[in-house]
């Protein structure tokens, strides 16, 4: 059985920075890089705002740098799923998807939350094209353009409010014909002049050219009609699902399923420690996500000390 002193699982800006932070420590980390190696930004194109970066970088390129630099400092990475965990014993233990047992003193998860979707034709291939689940990454390249939003939650109304920021108008896609935000929300975003509802409807397809998305068919959930609309961008504002279910629930999760943390990295088993969007419901962002996992790097490198 082999041993660790420090296993991530998942990458993506968070996992990435632990591995960096952990490798720099001499901690010799092993990264389960899971199913979508460098996480949701390799769906990206341009990123804008990540420091240092003035001129902006293509996602893929910013994790493959990630990458690059803890593999320099002798991190180890595995194309693998970490199928299950077992934090009841210490040294803790992983299990891969091909069987294979691995334990480690300490425990970083990295392993993120996933956009949903609405399950419609074209939309995953499209998503940097026109496709997205983030007004705060993507909505400055709408400027003075129409985009629709899929949502009726405060997320969905706080995005949509962002977005009247860049795009000359918005609309948010609601199945029902009452929001589920809060009435704060509901009011912010009644008052922009900039949004319009557009109540008991849904999807049903995408227009796309080579180019991207043109345009979407709307479907109205009450008569069952539809009808085709001009958009330059749509936006997913449904929720997104943390990928936690390999845990068991053997750490402490919301509400919602995120891991819960405190003073930082720190989860409520002693060893293992929570990193990026799986453990951030609020702001997910690539800045945020890469300092939480410089805490967790950190935490784990003091908590395998105590124990030598």
């Amino acid at each position: 059985m082999n041993s660790r002193n420090c296993i991530i699982v998942g990458t993506g800006p968070a996992g990435y920075t632990a591995a960096i932070y952990a490798a720099r420590a001499n901690l010799a980390p092993l990264i389960i890089e899971g199913n979508q190696p460098g996480g949701q930004l390799t769906t990206t194109t341009e990123v804008e705002n990540f420091p240092g970066f003035p001129n902006g970088i293509d996602g893929p390129q910013l994790m493959e740098n990630m990458r690059k630099q803890a593999t320099r400092f002798g991190a180890e990475f595995m194309a693998t799923l970490a199928t299950s965990v077992d934090l009841k014993k210490y040294p803790f233990k992983v299990t891969l998807e091909d069987g294979q047992t691995i334990t480690t003193k300490s425990l970083i998860v990295a392993t993120g939350a996933s956009a949903k979707y609405l399950g419609i034709p074209h939309e995953k291939e499209l998503i940097g094209k026109g496709v997205s689940a983030c007004a705060t990454c993507d909505g400055f390249f709408y400027r003075n353009k129409i985009v629709h939003i899929v949502g009726g939650g405060d997320t969905a109304m706080e995005e949509a409010t962002f977005l009247t920021k860049f795009a000359s108008k918005v609309f948010v896609i609601h199945r029902r014909d009452s929001l589920k935000a809060s009435k704060a929300m509901q009011e912010r975003a009644f008052s922009n002049p900039k949004i319009e509802f557009l109540w008991n409807s849904t999807v049903s397809k995408i227009l796309f050219d080579q180019a991207g998305v043109t345009g979407i068919e709307l479907e109205n959930l009450k008569d069952g009609s539809k009808k085709e609309r001009k958009t330059d961008g749509l936006f997913m504002a449904i929720g997104h699902q943390p990928n936690t279910n390999f845990l068991n629930k053997q750490l402490a999760l919301d509400d919602h399923g995120f891991i819960k943390t405190h003073e930082g990295p720190y989860t409520s088993v002693e060893g293992v420690f929570a990193c990026g969007d799986v453990q951030d419901p609020h702001f997910r962002q690539a800045i945020s996500a890469a300092g939480s996992g410089c805490m967790a790097a950190i935490a784990a490198e003091r908590f395998i000390s105590s124990k030598m």
